[in-house]
């Protein structure tokens, strides 16, 4: 039986978890792009598929709606994939494993996919219907958006005619979002030396963290696992002579990692103990409000070879020195953030160390600022940076007539006004805005928690809601 089946809106619930079914993380999105090009097929409609695995879906307009200007419906097919401790699943190759309460859809042990899953599940329930009244609909849903916007980026928008564009891909449904930043993956490498020393192989963990995406998330004050962990061997290093054998932690650039872990080698193993104690409470401490979950525990680990004395101090200077978190508030919007960085991944090989970087700034020359920031650290330990997945910024629209609409529509429905705003996080509007001159778009979608994380949780009632205002707002533009 159908886990989401009795949830309304029935067609939407249906179509998304047919999609949780295929594994679709960033990078592995052949699959559901083909079920994608599938459904076109059975349901007789044009689509273009290219080799990157973007598509894009077009339906004509519905009787009476022929001389309406078109309109682009836009999500993204690719998720984070981000498993709870102890889950073994392999989500390249797993589907979810869906649950749900009265209140929200979960995915057992993983995340959702609720990010940007609901896209892609109202705009094929908008393609298959035959009761809902609109103009010709041009359904763009892109591949490895939460990996540098590469899908959009590499999108030919020939196929498309609209000058204006919904987006199905924020995480909150009481805010139109009509701006965003830009940003890159910027990855700092540092060569390292490894050679024997005397001691006792130890793992010291960070987590019980929050986590969150790095746009949305990063002015809340979470800790950053990697960059606490940093934080603990520093301690460590005044109780005991130690050296790193390896660190873990993070699963992609933009996320903010929620568990780290390092396997050191060290000469007092009771000196370990006892730093970790003290950081474990500290940063209880510091971080009640914020992450109140924080943990710093110590355990055996397996003898390795590990870094030189110079590797293991370079590492620990990247760890804790390297900017992390907001860097610049916004001073024209109030609480915006307009230039942040978020240190997500941390990859320790036999040669080298990898610290993959989120950067992310409204203006650009704010950008390169980090990315000149970051170069500093890397020759500071004869390391290097390569910069990947540049994407545009989204510029505000003060006239908009689409924006116009749906606050119209969302006002007789919700009984209030909806919050305009900016967001720190990129999205894909600013990518199309720069293929498609004059494109007034937008951004909106049902309310979700805990994105890019296991905790992820995607609220059925609002879903509903934003059905219904999606859909109005279709009907309206007659």
């Amino acid at each position: 039986m159908a886990v989401l089946e009795h949830l309304e809106p029935k067609k939407v619930f249906s179509y998304f978890e047919e999609i949780a079914a295929i594994p679709h993380g960033s990078g592995n999105t052949k699959a559901i792009s083909e079920y994608l090009a599938d459904f076109a097929f059975a349901h007789d409609l044009e689509y273009h598929q290219d080799a990157m695995n973007n598509i894009i879906i077009i339906k004509e307009a519905t009787p009476g709606y022929e001389k309406v200007p078109p309109v682009i419906l836009q999500g993204h097919m690719d998720m984070v994939c981000d498993l709870a401790p102890g889950c073994t699943k392999d989500m390249a190759k797993e589907g979810l494993d869906l649950a749900c309460t009265e209140e929200y859809v979960y995915a057992k042990g993983t995340t959702l996919g609720g990010d940007d899953g609901i896209a892609v599940a109202m705009t094929l329930a908008l393609l298959a219907s035959d009761d809902l009244a609109h103009p010709r609909l041009e359904v763009v849903l892109t591949v490895d958006e939460e990996i540098g916007m590469l899908g959009a980026l590499g999108l030919d928008a020939s196929p498309l005619t609209a000058k204006r564009l919904i987006s199905l891909d924020s995480e909150t449904e009481d805010t139109i979002f009509v701006s965003c930043a830009g940003g890159n993956m910027t990855h700092l490498t540092m060569p390292v030396k490894r050679g024997p020393y005397p001691g006792t192989p130890m793992t010291v963990s960070v987590g019980g963290l929050l986590g969150g995406h790095s746009g949305i998330d990063i002015h809340l004050g979470r800790g950053n696992a990697i960059q606490l962990l940093g934080r603990v061997l520093v301690e460590a290093s005044g109780y005991t002579d130690f050296r790193i054998i390896d660190v873990k932690g993070g699963g992609r650039e933009n996320a903010i990692p929620a568990e780290a872990q390092a396997v050191i080698m060290a000469l007092d193993p009771e000196g370990i103990q006892k730093a970790c104690a003290r950081m474990d409470a500290i940063l209880k401490k510091e971080l009640a409000t914020p992450d109140p979950g924080v943990t710093v525990t110590v355990g055996p680990a397996e003898d390795g070879l590990p870094l030189s004395q110079r590797s293991s101090e370079d590492l620990l200077f990247l760890l804790t020195c390297t900017p992390n978190g907001v860097q610049v508030m916004s001073p024209d919007i109030p609480d915006l953030v307009q230039t942040s960085l978020n240190l997500g991944t941390i990859a320790v090989g036999a040669q080298e160390v990898d610290l993959g970087f989120c950067l992310r700034s409204s203006v650009d020359t704010q950008t390169q600022m980090l990315v000149d920031r970051l170069m500093q650290f890397a020759l500071a330990v004869d390391g290097s940076i390569q910069v990947s997945g540049q994407y545009p910024g989204w510029p505000f629209r003060p006239d908009s007539p689409l924006r116009e609409l749906m606050t119209q529509v969302y006002v007789e429905q919700f009984g209030k006004e909806p919050k305009i705003k900016a967001i720190h996080a990129g999205a894909e509007c600013g990518v199309f805005s720069g293929k498609i001159p004059g494109l007034d778009c937008l951004c909106i979608s049902p309310d979700m928690t805990g994105l890019h994380t296991y905790h992820e949780k995607l609220y059925i009632a609002s879903t509903q809601r934003i059905w219904n205002l999606v859909t109005e707002t279709l009907r309206r533009m007659k």
